[in-house]
């Protein structure tokens, strides 16, 4: 069979299988009388296991070894191919995904392309403060798909860097809160806390949503941050978990700071002093907790409190009893 034939058979170019003869991979057993190669079928069978291979994606001197040493062993080279081909796919996908956010910022001109292009590349910088620069000029500066943004503050360390990350999620609106909740989700405990640390700064309704069905999350960290967070938003379905961690005495501080200004309105003021007597009426509670659940009534204001820190002033556990008898004093000086 002459070139020509073998080529629209076979679908490889006559100028490729010119060039397996030129490297010895293929070599037409015959001639023609006019010169012209001639190809025999197991010139052809070996050409379509010369294609069969570069399908796979060896090399033309690795397909040439794989047909013709002996003690070629397959198992290396594919596992070598593999890995390569894992590297290929991740730097398409990074490729994939820089593009579609360099779309996303809707670029007027190829001068705004090579800012987001430049903006893009200091987040992800191993200088923190190049990353911190760039998540600051990112609200009013470039314009950074909030994808970029939400992605930086989710894998970011540096505690500085952070806030200023979520500083511009903040800045950039209400876009990043579904992302930010998938974060909620993540195995990763510390992806978890970035991102209900994140969701916490964002205003608006989808915001305070996400923070009210973290309020279950199996994650305590990140139904704590969502208390703190629903705290200062006025969400009284807070009040529950700031009471745990009043007793828990973690951040009990900033818990009872978020209860006192959960208490501005009377009824919600009598609910939560409600709440903290019925923890203090477990006698499961330590002495400290105890303590602590005390100084948390200090600024809820109503006459449930005031009775129960009357009471209070007369239990056996002295040091509770010396706190109520103390606040109640302050409160009549009020």
């Amino acid at each position: 069979m002459l070139i020509g034939d073998v080529a629209r058979r076979s679908g490889v170019s006559a100028r490729m299988l010119r060039h397996y003869d030129s490297l010895g991979l293929v070599r037409p057993t015959g001639r023609s009388d006019a010169g012209y190669r001639e190809y025999s079928g197991e010139d052809i069978r070996r050409i379509f296991h010369i294609e069969s291979l570069r399908s796979l994606g060896l090399s033309l001197r690795e397909v040439g070894r794989a047909l013709d040493d002996p003690g070629f062993a397959p198992s290396q080279l594919v596992g070598d191919l593999i890995r390569q081909t894992r590297e290929r796919i991740a730097g398409e996908t990074e490729l994939l995904t820089r593009l579609r956010r360099i779309g996303a910022a809707e670029p007027a001109g190829w001068e705004d392309v090579l800012q987001v292009v430049a903006l893009l590349q200091a987040l992800g910088s191993k200088s923190a403060g190049k990353r911190q620069r760039a998540a600051l000029s990112a609200v009013d500066e470039v314009p950074v798909p909030v994808e970029a943004l939400v992605e930086a503050v989710l894998s970011e360390t540096d505690p500085n860097v952070a806030g200023a990350l979520r500083w511009a999620l903040a800045r950039s609106g209400d876009g990043g809160s579904a992302l930010l909740a998938e974060g909620l989700g993540s195995p990763v405990a510390e992806v978890r806390k970035r991102a209900v640390q994140s969701i916490a700064e964002i205003p608006g309704g989808e915001a305070t949503a996400l923070l009210r069905d973290a309020l279950a999350n199996p994650d305590l960290v990140v139904r704590r941050y969502a208390a703190l967070a629903l705290g200062a938003r006025g969400a009284a379905d807070a009040v529950p978990t700031l009471i745990d961690m009043v007793v828990e005495g973690t951040n009990d501080v900033d818990a009872a700071d978020a209860l006192s200004a959960l208490a501005s309105r009377p009824a919600s003021a009598d609910r939560i002093a409600a709440g903290l007597v019925d923890r203090l009426a477990h006698g499961t509670v330590e002495s400290s907790a105890r303590r602590r659940l005390t100084q948390a009534l200090a600024d809820i204001p109503g006459s449930t409190a005031s009775h129960a820190l009357a009471d209070l002033s007369h239990d056996e556990d002295r040091a509770v009893a010396l706190t109520a008898a103390y606040i109640l004093g302050i409160r009549d000086a009020r």
